[in-house]
């Protein structure tokens, strides 16, 4: 019964994301009958695919708003300092030509794929490392380093704050 009540709620969500998506496009009111019998097969098929993987440990954990907001300042803060930080390192080190490029391991501690996710999007999007794979089991981050300075480094000395900011976010 509970697999089914995700998969409606997971199916209502995406319909009403459709229909917004849609608004003002029809002849119907808002909305013409093709568009509504789309949005309904669309919102099914994602209800299906998409409900075991937001349900997840628990529910929508990322439509609770406060998560919404530390995202944001997520964002805005620590992530958009940090890769204007990497930007001018990236730029030295090309320029000097000081590189000591290779593949690290550590492990963030992180235990939901959404946290993992945006932490392993967080450490791509920032110049000078390139997350290579993620360990499923173990839960370890590889990841290619412009300047390896040590060879078993801490997750602050690869990527600063954000396996901090992934865990506050996502877990």
């Amino acid at each position: 019964m509970r697999k089914a009540a995700e998969w409606a709620v997971t199916a209502a969500f995406a319909l009403a994301i459709y229909l917004l998506l849609v608004l003002w496009t029809g002849n119907l009111g808002l909305w013409s009958s093709s568009e509504l019998i789309a949005g309904v097969v669309l919102s099914l098929v994602v209800g299906l695919v998409a409900a075991p993987i937001l349900w997840e440990r628990g529910g929508f954990r990322m439509l609770q708003p406060h998560r919404w907001v530390l995202f944001l300042f997520y964002l805005l803060g620590p992530f958009f300092w940090a890769m204007a930080k990497a930007n001018l390192d990236v730029a030295y080190r090309v320029i000097t030509g000081r590189i000591r490029p290779g593949i690290v391991r550590f492990n963030p501690g992180l235990h939901t794929d959404l946290g993992k996710t945006l932490l392993a999007n967080s450490i791509t999007l920032t110049p000078g490392t390139l997350t290579v794979d993620v360990d499923e089991e173990s839960g370890d981050f590889y990841v290619h380093w412009i300047n390896v300075v040590a060879e078993e480094p801490r997750p602050q000395d690869v990527c600063g704050p954000f396996p901090i900011w992934a865990r506050r976010i996502a877990e």
